[in-house]
Formats: C-alpha cells, structure tokens, sequence
C-alpha cells in the first residue's frame, strides 16, 4: 500500500486536501470520490523509499508497452469467448495462451490468481492503471453487475478501435507537415553548409562587391557551420521548456488554448476531442456508469485541457440540480449544435444514443478535415520551400549575372 496526497473539491466548491492509503492512483480515487469528494490531484508515494520507487521507474521504462492494439484484440476476443458460454477463468487461461505480448501474458496470468483468489474481475484489473485505464475497469465493474460482460466487452472493443482511428488520424495530419519541415531543413543545411561555401571562394577570387541579399545568405551559412551547436542547444532547450511548460496545469491550458485557434489545425482538434468525449460519454452512459464518474472519466480523454476543464466543471453543477448544457454553452470550442443535441438528449433521456450520433458525425468530420489538410498543406509546403531554396539560389546566382554583364 502507498500514501496518496490528493486535493479534492466538496460538493459545496470548497478545496480540501488529506491523504488516503491505496495499492495505486485508481483505487485512491476510488476512495477519495467514497468521502463525497470530486479528486483534483492525486500524488502517491511508496512506503518502500525512495531506491525502491527508483527501481519500479526503472524497470517499468524498459518493460514491453500493451498497445491499443493488442487491448482491443484482447477485449474482443474475451467477449467472443464468453459469448460463447465459456467461463471467465477458462476464457482468460485460452487468452494468457493465445496473447503474444509478455506484458500483457503476464498480466492477465495475475488477474486470474485473483479472481481465484476471490476479486471481482474490475478489481483484479485495477491493479494494472498503465494498462487498463479508469473507463475500462469502470465498464468490466458495470458488466459484471449487470450480467452482461460480453456485451459491454463486446462496446468497449469497438470503443477502442474507433478512439485509436480518430487518433491516429489527427497524428497522421499533423506529423505530414512536420516531416516535410524536417526534410525541408535538412536540405537547407546542407546547401549551407557545403554548396554555399563553394560560392564565397568563387566571389573571393572575383573581388567583386556582393550585392545584400548574398551578403546575408553567406552570413547565414558562415554562422551555420561556425555556431551549429548554438542553434541545436537553443532548439533543443526550446523543446524542452516547451514540455515543461506544458506538464503544468496551466502551461497545457494555455497552449490546448493555442492549438484550438492554429488555422487549419484547431479546427481538427476540435472535431477530434469532441468526437472522443461524445464517443467516451455514450458507451459509459450506455453500459449504465452514472453521470457524474462518467463525466470525471470522459473529461480525461478529450486530449484538451480547454475542453476537459468544461466537463469536469460541469459535474459540480449537475450535482447541484443544474442542467450539463449550461457549462457547456459557455465554451465556444464546443458547437451549438452539440450543445443542443445534448439539451435534447438530457430532456428526453435518451443522452447516451444522442452523443453516440455526435460521436459518429464528428469522426466522419475528422476523416473530411485530414483530407482537406493534406490538400491544403501540401501545396502551401511546395511554396515556402520553393520560396526559400529559390530566394537562397538567386541570392548566390546575382554577383555572376553582375560580373557577366559588366564583362558584357
């Protein structure tokens, strides 16, 4: 067991702090959100010191990571096989046998001694947080109550699946204009740094008086090869301060904010992080989590502060009696019409079929914006790297037009 610092809202707004004693961060929320509090932070420590935390971070970086991938197999072929009438225990000793991943091999070899042990399968699973997130074992406690942990098996693979389209989607569009400046500089230096210095001997020999702009790109290659650490150290302090920056609460308010407004970009975002809370909301309303854990849960999957503040927010005040399109109305990264299919939802009580619809239109919406993208960057790239190798080619071309026509 560890000791759990946390910070924590009463139902009345009031921020309070404590300790509370748990075998990880999901079970001290657990226990938190027991004492009619809404947990802000949570920060755990181990009673074994600190060489022994050193060495639990040590051996989990290196261990093999359970993609989204392997889950999602993992998940739906559990469901096939309880669907089929086959035990849990059974079910789970075919998959420890048919999963390849060691990680994952592993893990479900200590949630069968558990459940023989005695545990609930969610509580078994919630010893695993890196690999079975706070939706996940939210959903598995649901379907073994209700009796129908196939078929909420059966949702949270097709969850799954669509949450890792939208998201690799929105990361494929936006590493394909950062590849294209990655190369775009690599071969900016290399033209500075071996083609340009071919030229100043060529000028230096002539002794002719260079026009401005080969002044400057001479200067810009001499300052390439001479101070290339300097650049390097800057853009890798940038980077980091940059990350830095953003691990803070308010550093990733700030720049999600950023992101949101970025032409092209923001939009996309947008889309995406909408589609991800309607998708998350829906399939926890669906399987029968309350309002409120299911709000806590889908706020941290949006992937924006921006958005993720608005729904965390906005359990305070469904606690209070108030209607969940209040706050949602107020943040203008979140469409009307969402709010009012929400509103509609929230009146006739069919919530969880209504953000589903939402959720379905929003993907559909991020796979239109990615291809507008892509045709939009694509050719805005060409001009700017045309417009940059091109001026750094005239530039180096001028004093050889100036000395054939002075020879003219």
């Amino acid at each position: 067991m560890a000791i759990f610092a946390f910070q924590a809202k009463q139902l009345n707004g009031k921020v309070v702090k404590g300790e509370v004693d748990a075998s990880n961060e999901v079970e001290a929320r657990i226990k938190i959100r027991a004492q009619q509090l809404i947990p802000l932070k949570v920060v755990g420590g181990s009673r074994g010191g600190a060489s022994g935390a050193a060495l639990s971070w040590d051996m989990s970086l290196f261990a093999p990571r359970v993609s989204s991938k392997d889950l999602q197999v993992f998940t739906r072929q559990f469901a096939t096989l309880i669907n089929s009438g086959i035990a849990v225990m059974q079910s789970l000793e075919l998959l420890e046998r048919a999963t390849p991943n060691p990680t994952l091999k592993k893990t479900i070899a200590q949630i069968r001694t558990d459940i023989g042990q005695g545990k609930k399968m969610a509580d078994a699973m919630m010893k695993h947080p890196k690999i079975f997130d706070r939706l996940y074992i939210n959903l598995v406690r649901a379907g073994e109550d209700s009796g129908v942990l196939d078929q909420i098996l059966n949702r949270l693979a097709n969850y799954i699946e669509k949450s890792v389209r939208i998201k690799n989607k929105i990361i494929g569009a936006m590493y394909y204009p950062v590849g294209i400046l990655a190369v775009a500089g690599v071969v900016l230096w290399a033209i500075l740094t071996f083609v340009i210095p071919k030229f100043e001997e060529l000028f230096k020999s002539s002794g002719q008086e260079l026009p401005m702009p080969t002044q400057i790109v001479i200067a810009l290659s001499y300052n390439v090869r001479e101070y290339w650490w300097m650049f390097l150290l800057f853009i890798v302090i940038m980077i980091v301060g940059i990350l830095q920056y953003y691990s803070t609460k308010e550093g990733r308010k700030a720049i999600d904010y950023l992101l949101l407004m970025t032409p092209f970009f923001g939009s996309l975002l947008q889309k995406g992080a909408v589609a991800r809370f309607s998708r998350t909301l829906s399939t926890l309303l669906t399987c029968g989590v309350g309002i409120l854990d299911a709000l806590d849960i889908s706020s941290k999957v949006s992937g924006n502060a921006v958005i993720e503040e608005t729904l965390y927010n906005s359990r305070v005040l469904i606690s209070e009696g108030k209607s969940i399109v209040v706050p949602l109305s107020q943040n203008k990264f979140i469409p009307d019409m969402v709010v009012q299919m929400i509103g509609v939802g929230e009146q006739t009580g069919a919530m969880d079929q209504m953000l589903a619809k939402i959720a379905d239109f929003y993907e559909e919406e991020v796979d239109v914006a990615v291809g507008a993208i892509t045709s939009i960057i694509e050719p805005l790239m060409m001009m700017i790297l045309g417009g940059l190798i091109g001026g750094i080619v005239i530039a180096m071309y001028l004093p050889i037009f100036n000395l054939a026509s002075g020879v003219g």
